[in-house]
């Protein structure tokens, strides 16, 4: 995270109508000023309540081309989004992170296991999935391939009212949607075309149009990947009012632990299809116990150690490999330190279980399960 992104975040963002960019600068190295200063959930914000969101035992099977192998993009997780609680879904490109994130909307359905939102199993028939889909929300990565070129902002937010039959004053439910979304006054931005917003704007007019139904759940694909720095800080800050204001849970999906450190409450790290490290943010992200979330965190501009570089060929999910799937690039089975705990075998041979969706923080790791017997 640059110092501008944390910068925003920490200080709450830029005011509503304030050009994008316009977040203060932050001391390089502040990436936990957010959690300094107290930018976190409502107090019990999703304690004791049962998830909002739950995917159980979730596998997602690509069959391959031309003979080639089945690819097992998802490969059973099990993961909870509570009322009012940030998830960041985090990995490296590959891991199915995405697919993941598509099977709980229901865009991809589970080749096995099932997928339930507020208690009941998510029905994949069109009208279930229409009423779902009110209800839980996409905000993609790229807000200029989001958005109709030839489509106005308030014909890109009013879309999905209009989809859903919406009965009561559209141009009211537009209005308050952008300024909600940080776009005020909204009526000075009704009859623009998205080629005369900034990349902030139109970041600002996609979560509009997802917040003009009230979903109690967006799901957020990168949605900063592809804006600059002193922008990003800007949308975190609007995603963490958001929550505040409306109890709105997010999931939000990553490949940088500096973004889910600034606003998630709890981490999930993904990788070859499955969770191999989750919990509260603040107890995975300073004492990391999987060496894949290890050498996540190392390449972080802010990290004090030195970057772990992966060597290997990266994952790929049609040829998943025996044991722990990490082994073949793990630095830690490399370097002996797995055969000095007596897990050498265990890494390359057998397999890992499914870590629970939430509770408690877990480790899907021989290695880390043998030298911290107490946390594990």
């Amino acid at each position: 995270m640059s110092g501008a992104e944390t910068g925003a975040v920490r200080g709450g963002g830029a005011a509503d109508g304030a050009p994008d960019g316009a977040a203060d600068e932050a001391p390089d190295g502040a990436a936990h000023g957010a959690r300094d200063l107290g930018v976190l959930a409502p107090d019990g914000a999703g304690d004791g309540a049962p998830p909002l969101l739950s995917a159980e035992q979730v596998k997602v099977v690509f069959p391959g081309r031309r003979g080639d192998r089945e690819a097992r993009a998802v490969d059973g997780v099990d993961l909870d989004v509570r009322p009012g609680e940030i998830v960041a879904l985090v990995g490296e490109s590959g891991c199915g992170k995405t697919t993941l994130a598509r099977s709980l909307l229901g865009l991809v359905t589970p080749t096995s296991g099932r997928v339930t939102f507020d208690g009941k199993p998510l029905e994949y028939a069109s009208r279930a999935l229409k009423a779902y889909r009110r209800r839980a929300q996409l905000v993609l990565q790229d807000p200029s391939g989001s958005l109709n070129p030839r489509h106005t902002v308030y014909e890109a937010v009013a879309e999905g009212l209009r989809i859903h039959g919406y009965a009561g004053d559209e141009q009211e439910a537009v209005a308050g949607a952008l300024s909600r979304a940080g776009l005020r006054p909204p009526e000075r931005f009704f009859l623009r075309h998205p080629h005369e917003l900034s990349g902030g704007q139109r970041q600002r007019v996609v979560i509009a149009g997802a917040l003009v139904l009230e979903p109690e759940l967006i799901v957020a694909d990168e949605p900063v990947a592809s804006l600059d720095a002193s922008v990003r800080g800007e949308i975190l800050a609007l995603l963490l009012r958001l929550r505040d204001e409306l109890g709105l849970s997010a999931l939000i999906v990553t490949h940088d632990l500096g973004l889910a450190w600034n606003i998630a409450d709890r981490v999930a790290v993904m990788y070859l299809g499955r969770i191999v490290e989750t919990g509260e943010v603040e107890q995975v992200l300073t004492a990391p116990r999987h060496p894949y979330t290890r050498a996540l965190l190392s390449v972080l501009p802010e990290s004090e150690t030195e970057p772990v570089i992966l060597t290997g060929e990266p994952p790929d999910p049609s040829r998943v490999p025996s044991g722990c799937r990490f082994h073949a690039r793990c630095p830690v089975l490399a370097s002996g330190e797995a055969e000095r705990a007596g897990v050498a075998d265990a890494c390359r041979t057998r397999e890992l279980p499914v870590l629970a969706g939430s509770g408690p923080a877990a480790v899907a790791c021989h290695w880390a399960e043998a030298v911290e017997p107490a946390a594990g």
